[in-house]
Parts: structure tokens; C-alpha cells; sequence
């Protein structure tokens, strides 16, 4: 009687599957139940459990809750001071970083993760609406610096005690610790959305192209 064993399928061994990624590979047990037959939407050792990607599944629908949420609050404080959502993110921005001399357009763009023409366009509709004053930098002459006008000041002061409960209760769930372990995370989620999206770019540009011809 031949004592050679049956080869075994690439890819499986013992009843598990391997999932390879930057970090080696994953193994996870054979699905015991209908939960568990979904493939895996990440690979990386760090996001999984050994119930699979189930808790990274809810991160990703509990980020697109609050992102949700935030827009809502933002539109909510754009129409309460009657200008539109990105506006106030912006207003609220320059009053951040404008300090004494006013705050550059490169600088906004970069603390809101949006493109400079965005940051033109829309400070542009504030400046005609009286709640910015745009001024040449004296240590560039092409570049402006961006300030808050009193009336500017005022709009938004005028809704400070709501902004401050709505904030309050939005995070209201974070500590001091927890806080700081956030807004860590979320500054490394930033980083990885934007490789995320050039590479979503990269991989659409053939197709683009191709569409082209």
C-alpha cells in the first residue's frame, strides 16, 4: 500500500487559509459559520482578530457615522450664522492660525487637508461678504494673508455657547487620555487616507486614458 500523501491545494494547509501582506501571512480558521465566509476586507496583522476583520468592519461604519454626523453639525453652524458648512470650517480655521499679521492661503489648505483653490474660492465669497480682510504678505508679494474682520469676529462669537455645548457633547465621551490617543490616530488615518486615495488615483489613470483614446 503506498504511504504517499495527497498534495495539498496551494494556499491551504490543515484546514486554514493564509492571507499574505507586508506583515506575513495571516491564518485563519476554516469558517465554522455564515458570519465567517465573507473574505477578508484587510490584511494586515494589526487589524485583525481571531473573529476575523469584524471589528475593524465596525471602525470603518462607526468613522462613516461620525463623519456623517460632523457634516451635519457643521451645515447646522454654517446656516446659524448663514453661510454654508465649508465656510465656517474655514472662519473657524483663520481664527485659529491668524494670529496678529493674518494667515496664508498654503497654510488653511494644509490644516483643512483641501486644495488651495478651494481655500481661494471660498475665502473670496468671505471676503465680499465683509467677514475677511486679504492683504499682500509683505515677505511675499505674491502670496495674501487672510484675517478676520470685527464683523467676522462678531458672527462667530455670536454662536460661541452653542459651539461649545455641541462640541462638548459630541465628545463628550473622551477623556484626556483617550483624547490624545485620538487625535494621534486620527492624524495617522489622515496620512493613510491620502496614500489611500493616490493610489486609487494611480490605479485609475490607465482606465482614464484608456476611456480617452
Amino acid at each position: 500500500m503506498s504511504t504517499s500523501k495527497r498534495a495539498r491545494k496551494p494556499g491551504r494547509s490543515n484546514g486554514r487559509r493564509s492571507v499574505a501582506h507586508a506583515d506575513g501571512p495571516v491564518r485563519r480558521s476554516t469558517a465554522s459559520s455564515l458570519d465567517d465566509l465573507h473574505p477578508l476586507t484587510v490584511s494586515r496583522r494589526a487589524l485583525l482578530e481571531s473573529s476575523g476583520d469584524k471589528r475593524f468592519r465596525q471602525l470603518v461604519y462607526d468613522l462613516l457615522t461620525i463623519s456623517n454626523r460632523m457634516t451635519l453639525v457643521r451645515e447646522h453652524l454654517g446656516r446659524r450664522l448663514t453661510i454654508s458648512g465649508p465656510q465656517y470650517s474655514v472662519l473657524m480655521a483663520i481664527l485659529q492660525l491668524q494670529g496678529e499679521n493674518g494667515v496664508g492661503v498654503s497654510a488653511l489648505a494644509r490644516l483643512l487637508h483641501v486644495s488651495t483653490a478651494f481655500i481661494a474660492t471660498e475665502t473670496g465669497k468671505l471676503v465680499q461678504a465683509g467677514y475677511l480682510t486679504k492683504r499682500a504678505d509683505p515677505k511675499d508679494g505674491r502670496a495674501v494673508l487672510l484675517c478676520l474682520t470685527t464683523r467676522g469676529r462678531s458672527l462667530i462669537e455670536s454662536s460661541g455657547d452653542e459651539i461649545r455645548a455641541i462640541n462638548d457633547t459630541f465628545f463628550g465621551a473622551l477623556n484626556a487620555s483617550t483624547f490624545v490617543m485620538l487625535s494621534k490616530a486620527m492624524a495617522s488615518l489622515v496620512l493613510g487616507s491620502e496614500l489611500a486615495v493616490a493610489q486609487i488615483n494611480r490605479n485609475a489613470a490607465p482606465e482614464a486614458l484608456t476611456a480617452a483614446e
